[in-house]
């Protein structure tokens, strides 16, 4: 796994938020692990039964970030930041939607 330092990677952000899809391509490879690490220490505060792992995190996070379309990254902190907050929501959202199903199952077992 590579590194790039931070000014390269400052500006294949801003490459990829002019729309340069090779810029994203040649970034993806440089942050993973780092996201990786991120998706890790958030799943470690979840509930030991929880079936989101720390992969599928990530992949969301990245689903999410393609969709978003001239994005002007400041710098790293600033995409890692962007990143730790997508990651935060995906989190929520799931819980969200792991409690209406099991709310429902609930509901639906008592009629």
């Amino acid at each position: 796994m590579r590194t790039l330092p931070s000014g390269e990677l400052t500006r294949l952000l801003l490459a990829w938020g002019a729309g340069d899809e090779q810029a994203l391509d040649d970034l993806l490879p440089v942050v993973y692990r780092e996201l990786y690490n991120m998706a890790r220490r958030y799943m470690a505060g979840e509930r030991p039964d929880h079936t989101l792992q720390a992969s599928a995190l990530v992949n969301e996070a990245y689903l999410r970030l393609v969709d978003v379309r001239q994005m002007q990254w400041q710098n790293r902190a600033h995409f890692f930041g962007v990143c730790a907050q997508l990651m935060r929501r995906i989190l929520v959202d799931f819980g969200l939607f792991d409690c209406r199903c099991c709310c429902s199952r609930e509901i639906h077992s008592r009629i």
